[in-house]
């Protein structure tokens, strides 16, 4: 009997994206809806895998793992704010929107993924969710640190950051040891077990952590499905290549 298509060596690998599920308006309907910028899947694509949505309508572990069972390769995405609970601190009063739903889904695909050792990529909210489900912590309003807002403008706006790269990181030897890149977060991580903090903004905020090992395990604060340099998701694609043969 031949192997399912999933399988196949030959096949490219299909790559999980996590989603929103917000309140969304198109063509005649308004409601809530699954969804996430076209610019992930496109970036998934673009770099040679196979892209599908992972919307978070169940926190089932068991679930998880037969999602995780079906992928190459997982993308946790950006989005609102990682519930604070999670991390036992209170709210910040700029803390805001945090949707358990998703915190709960992520944490489980991540649970999933690491007892396989499925290559990751988090983005944004997606590394501060790695760092919190990996015992850390978050600094809940970045400017309160840094003093100032380039790291979040304005909404719907991106900032601009210059990002210091670790030499002989995973993420120079992808990026080099000095990028610009877009950002849009107004927290940040502070503590992140088991992780290495690899590449910093000049202000010191960690923009990008990464797991010891040969297993590609890599989250940055930025967001590199904005930027035509798709270093980052073509790691993650060969990463799974290697991994599915």
């Amino acid at each position: 009997m031949s192997a399912p298509p999933f399988s196949s060596p030959s096949a490219p690998p299909v790559i999980g994206l996590t989603t929103y599920r917000e309140e969304a308006t198109w063509g005649v309907w308004s409601q809530r809806a699954d969804l996430l910028h076209h610019e992930y899947a496109d970036s998934v694509v673009a770099a040679g895998g196979v892209p599908v949505l992972l919307p978070p309508a169940t926190s089932s572990a068991d679930h998880a793992r037969a999602v995780v069972a079906r992928l190459d390769g997982l993308v946790v995405s950006g989005g609102a704010d990682v519930d604070p609970a999670r991390y036992d601190q209170p709210a910040h009063e700029r803390t805001t929107g945090w949707r358990p739903d998703r915190d709960a889904w992520e944490a489980a695909l991540l649970g999933a993924a690491d007892e396989c050792g499925l290559p990751v990529l988090g983005i944004c909210r997606g590394m501060q969710l790695m760092a919190v489900e990996a015992g850390g912590a978050l600094d809940q309003h970045t400017p309160d640190l840094v003093g100032h807002t380039g790291h979040s403008p304005a909404p719907g706006v991106f900032g601009d950051t210059v990002v210091h790269v670790d030499g002989g990181s995973r993420v120079a030897a992808m990026l080099g040891d000095r990028v610009s890149v877009p950002c849009h977060h107004h927290q940040s991580v502070g503590d992140h077990p088991g992780f290495t903090a690899v590449a910093r903004a000049a202000d010191g905020t960690v923009e990008a952590m990464e797991a010891p090992g040969d297993r590609f395990c890599v989250a940055v604060q930025w967001h590199p499905e904005k930027s035509v340099e798709l270093a980052l998701f073509h790691g993650l694609v060969a990463a799974a290549t290697q991994r599915a043969r």
